[in-house]
Formats: C-alpha cells, structure tokens, sequence
C-alpha cells in the first residue's frame, strides 16, 4: 500500500438536513479531497434559519467538489454562501438542476434584499442596518462554477473516486448520487419522489451499494391509496358550490407543475367546470413551468400536453395583477408560493380569504415544523402574517397523496431495490419520529444495521485497505 493512504479512513458528516428536513449538506471526507453533496439552506423554525448566519465548522476552500442532488432551496439554497466564504471548485448537476437552481437562486437573493430593504425602511430588524444573507452578485459569482453531468454518466473526481446520476422522481431533474470511492460505493438518495406519479418517472437506482444515506421525510406515515385528483375534484367542486375560491399554496418547483397538469386531466375529464379560471401567481413557478416545457423529454406526457396544460392557466407575472385577481368575482382557483405560507404571494390571498368560511386553504405537500402550513394543518385558530393576527375561518384541507415525497411503503421499497444488502444504511432528512420509526422498520424488516446520522458528528464508514490504483492529475475544474 502507498504509505500516503496508510491508515487512512472514510468518513460521513452532515451538516445539515440531521434531525431535520431541512439545510442538506453531507460531507464525504476522504484522502483524494472532501465532497460536499448537497448545500441547502435551512428553513422552518427561527432556531433553524438562524443557522445560516453561523459559519461552516470547516473551511469552505477544503472542499474540492460539490455534488448536488436538485434544485429544492433546502438542497442548493447555501451555494452562493459557500463562494462566499472562499470556496472556488465545481459544482456538479443534471442540466435541468443547473437551470432551476439559478431560477431558485436568484429568487431566494432577490427576496433577501427585498426583505432587508423593508426592514431597514420600516426600522423592525435589531440589526443596524439588516443586510440580506446573499445578494443576487453572490449568485452571479458562482454561476460559472455549475457543472452539468449527464443522468448515468460515470464522472471521474480524482484516481479513486467517480460519480454517477440517477433519476428520483422527485421534481424535475431530481436526482440520487451514486459515488464510488476506494472501492466501495455509497449512495446519496436526495429526495425520494413518488411511484406512478403523473408527471415524473419512478425513482431509479442501481442493484447494490455498500452504504446508503437514505432521506426519511415521511418515514412515519404513508399517503392515503386513493386518487388523489377524485379528492381534489371534490375540495373544489364543493368549494365553487359554496361560491367561494380555492387557494393553493404551491411550492414552485416540482409541484406547481404537477398541479397544473392534475388541474388540465380534470378539466378534460370534466370533473370540475371548465370555466373555473385558474390563476398561476408566481413568477418562479411560471419560469420553472418553461424550463420543464424545455426539458420535456423527462416527462411521461408529450410535449404537446406539457405545452396545452400550461395554456389553460392564466399567469400573472406583475405583482400589481395579484389585487386585481383579488377582486375578481366569481369563484377561481388560485396556485401561489410559498409551499408552507412561509412568504410570497400567497400570503397575499391569505389576508383576503382566510376569515370566509366559503374559502378552502388547500395543503398539498410537506408542512416543515414552524411554518404557518404546518401550523394550519394543527388546527391553529389564527395565523400571524404581515405582522398582525388573522382568525382562521376558511376550511383548510390537505391532499397528501400529492406529496413530492415517498412515502413509509415507498421508502421501504426503494431500499428493498439493494440486493445484496448494504453494508449500513444512514437516515437523514427527516424530523425525529419519522427518523426512528423508518429506522426500526428497515431494521426489523431488511436486518441492515441503521443509524440515524447526527449533525456535525463524523461517522466512520471504513477504511482504505486496499493499495489504490496509480495516482493521476486531479481534474481541474476551477475558472481562472
């Protein structure tokens, strides 16, 4: 064995999304350099969000590559505050990703700056001045460094370690990492979408991996077996019969599309009136519907479709548009951000509807612990938003069979596609229960040792035992 990789092990270390479903960042420290897969940005509870203010227990320029698996705000959201900090290496995507993540990118920058000005001008931050956690010049300063990487394509990052794409299902150009390193393989999920989904293909990965770090956002519960269009017939069947409108706050990417084309088959189907208008109020959804339309061939519909559902919605790019929808007569479906009313224009409909009991407030995707969804969804009888209290009057529903995630039985199922087993299987993303109830049921079911990954601990996965092959040039990818 080369004496440079005597005694030296592989180790795993999260930084975020341990404990939680949020701020994914994995660190894979070996010998031939330290891969960071994943770099959100936490989200949910002010003790979380608070963590992107400290800085990183390691130094960002030790980073010799980045592997992201999609382009969710949690999972790519930290980049630019990486750059910040002195890291200047790849950072690798699908080609859908890299479109979406600078969308997502550039949006998140522009509402902290937004945000930081109204704060400053309205004098109701403690700090003097509040500045934004990135500016929209910080997501322009490590655009260069994106790296498109081809789903199954083998890439090499040094003499002992490669990686590889395979589709998740989760949003478009969602993916799981396959990272081969001295040997042995470890597979990074990401997140896990649905089986038979409408719109995505089924989640896909390879027959064997030694270690697996498996997400477990719904480890603990599972999506009702029904269709989940008959449900949303209904909510706004009964909705429009009562004369009221139908808000759904929708995540921009991923499920916002979805929506869109669960909306375009029931109106074929005429299972709602056809001239029920349909409002798309979010200018990040509208750009994300044109980058999906531009990588079409990910869907199971033909182009055509994907071009007829978004023509049979009205978008509003303008913000001034959203007041006029507000006052339109007439009962109308209405999809705006954010996905758990943590923000953007949905609040905006919320302040008019959420006190007339005609009114539904339709939940569809995952409720993070601390936002208004999540508290909404636990019967909360007012909300605080726009800094004062709202009674909650309007019918608040959830559709969780529209979930972007697997569920338990969809989870047990993906690990059960590794044949042999592996060698250990690490849970992350994923608040406590859903952790340890998805721990036990692996466990008991598969025989695999689990364990639930800590943040910032770093955890043994083996050492090198074998003499590598001979070294070669690390690729440089860095821009001059």
């Amino acid at each position: 064995m080369h004496s440079e990789y005597a005694n030296q092990n592989i180790y795993i270390e999260s930084l975020g999304g341990a404990g939680t479903v949020t701020g994914s960042k994995h660190l894979l420290r070996t010998p031939e350099g330290n891969i960071l897969i994943d770099c959100g940005l936490f989200q949910g509870l002010k003790a979380l969000r608070e963590k992107n203010w400290e800085p990183l227990p390691f130094n960002p320029a030790e980073i010799n590559a980045v592997i992201l698996t999609h382009a969710h705000l949690d999972h790519c959201g930290y980049l630019p505050i990486l750059f910040k900090d002195g890291y200047r290496g790849p950072v690798y995507m699908t080609e859908t990703t890299k479109d979406l993540t600078i969308l997502i990118l550039k949006d998140s920058a522009r509402i902290q700056e937004e945000d930081a000005f109204h704060a400053n001008k309205h004098h109701y931050s403690k700090h003097k001045p509040a500045k934004p956690l990135y500016t929209t010049e910080d997501v322009e300063a490590c655009i260069p460094y994106f790296k498109t990487v081809g789903t199954g394509v083998s890439h090499r990052l040094s003499a002992n370690i490669s990686f590889r794409y395979f589709p998740a299902g989760h949003i478009p150009g969602a993916s799981s990492a396959e990272v081969t390193c001295f040997g042995k393989t470890i597979f990074f999920s990401g997140d896990i979408g649905r089986y038979h989904a409408g719109l995505l293909a089924d989640p896909q990965h390879v027959s064997t991996a030694d270690f697996v770090v498996m997400e477990a956002t719904y480890g603990d519960r599972t999506h009702p077996a029904g269709d989940a269009s008959e449900a949303l017939a209904y909510m706004i069947n009964d909705t429009v019969f009562k004369k009221g409108n139908i808000l759904i706050p929708c995540f921009a990417v991923g499920r916002a599309q979805e929506v869109i084309h669960m909306l375009y088959k029931l109106k074929q189907q005429k299972a709602i009136p056809a001239e029920l208008p349909i409002y798309l109020d979010s200018p990040m959804a509208a750009a994300a519907g044109k980058v999906v339309l531009n990588h079409s061939e990910e869907l199971k519909i033909t182009k055509e479709e994907c071009r007829a559902m978004f023509n049979g919605i009205q978008i509003n790019e303008d913000y001034r548009g959203t007041e006029k929808i507000i006052d339109t007569k007439g009962s109308k479906i209405i999809l705006a951000g954010s996905g758990m009313l943590t923000g953007g224009r949905a609040l905006a409909y919320l302040e008019h509807y959420i006190g007339n009991s005609r009114n539904t407030i339709l939940l569809i995707g995952f409720q993070a612990e601390g936002t208004r969804g999540r508290s909404l969804l636990n019967g909360a009888k007012e909300l605080k938003f726009h800094g004062k209290f709202y009674s909650v009057e309007a019918r608040v529903e959830e559709i969780r069979g529209m979930s972007a995630h697997a569920d338990q039985k969809e989870l047990r199922y993906w690990i059960n596609g590794f044949v042999p087993r592996p060698e250990r299987v690490y849970l992350v993303h994923g608040e406590p229960c859903s952790l340890e109830t998805l721990r036990v049921k692996i466990k008991d079911e598969t025989g695999t040792p689990v364990k639930i990954l800590q943040e910032d601990h770093k955890e043994f996965l083996f050492a090198i035992s074998e003499e590598p092959a001979a070294a070669v040039v690390h690729e440089q990818h860095h821009n001059k």
